[in-house]
């Protein structure tokens, strides 16, 4: 196996509690920092991961260890690569290549090309001068809460604060449809970028990206954020809402909540489940509700 394996526990545990009753998991599973641990370093993991209080006694049995990838487990110190990576999460933007159905791609060309500009300056000296005219829903983007409310702050005024550098966590969803509040409970979003990795981005630049049927937060899932403190959502899909719902309740209650919006993400599946930066910072330009971002990840 590479050094980049990753390796999960999968065990039966039986726990009594100081003031009375238990608690019996079967096959349980959690994430491992090596492909090695004592029972009694697997029964702290397990009592940390499920928050549990007034814990006895931990028996620990049938445990098997998998090689497979992290899911993320609550209050378990997972391996860090040892080298500093930057992973790339956003679209390349292209002229004329659509993120939303019924918005109009991007128009890239020349404002002054290379031929044209060698007569205003010296023998040999020449420069390139582009334009691009877009809407503001384009490539991956983020999206301020004056996207949604007249009276909310533009992409000018979002924080720095909200958009770089800020402690990043994966949420894995491997089923379609609605991502609600108990797929979320498990992680710890407070003052973090909460990246909810879907696998939709495998759509990009196809029909079956906007045709509905995506993954979406659900309204009380967004209130769960919203009420966890979470600093920043993104999402590798067409839109952070079932585009059958014109309430857009996520949207709604995140940006009402000033927690800024990244959407058409792609590549997550190359992040780790935390111990990442994330960025994803727009130019301040004012008067835009939304601006297309470089949105990437640093690891290690």
């Amino acid at each position: 196996m590479s050094d980049s394996t990753e390796f999960r526990a999968q065990f039966d545990a039986e726990v009594t509690f100081r003031n009375g009753g238990g608690l019996r998991v079967r096959e349980f599973r959690l994430d491992l920092p090596g492909n090695t641990i004592s029972d009694d370093d697997l029964a702290a993991l397990f009592v940390r991961h499920l928050g549990l209080l007034m814990v006895d006694t931990v028996t620990i049995s049938n445990r098997t260890v998998l090689a497979e990838p992290h899911k993320g487990s609550r209050g378990v110190e997972t391996a860090r690569p040892a080298e500093r990576r930057v992973v790339d999460l956003s679209h390349v933007l292209r002229d004329g290549v659509i993120t939303t159905p019924g918005l109009p791609g991007p128009r890239i060309g020349d404002h002054l090309n290379r031929a044209e500009s060698a007569a205003r300056y010296a023998p040999g000296t020449s420069f390139q001068f582009d334009q691009i005219t877009m809407v503001s829903g384009t490539g991956t983007y983020v999206d301020s809460p004056n996207h949604r409310f007249a009276d909310g702050a533009d992409v000018a005024g979002l924080p720095l604060a909200r958009l770089a550098d800020l402690d990043g966590v994966v949420v894995r969803v491997t089923e379609g449809g609605a991502i609600d509040t108990a797929v979320l409970a498990p992680y710890d979003v407070d003052g973090r970028a909460v990246i909810i990795h879907t696998g939709w981005d495998r759509h990009w630049g196809t029909a079956a990206y906007g045709s509905g049927g995506h993954p979406y937060v659900t309204a009380d899932a967004a209130a769960w954020l919203a009420g966890h403190g979470a600093a920043l959502v993104g999402i590798d899909t067409v839109n952070i809402d079932s585009t059958a719902d014109p309430a857009r309740p996520a949207h709604t209650t995140l940006l009402a909540a000033g927690i800024p919006i990244v959407e058409h993400l792609t590549g997550l599946d190359r992040l780790p489940p935390d111990g990442f930066r994330f960025h994803a910072a727009p130019p301040a330009v004012e008067g835009m509700s939304s601006f297309t971002v470089r949105a990437y990840a640093v690891i290690g």
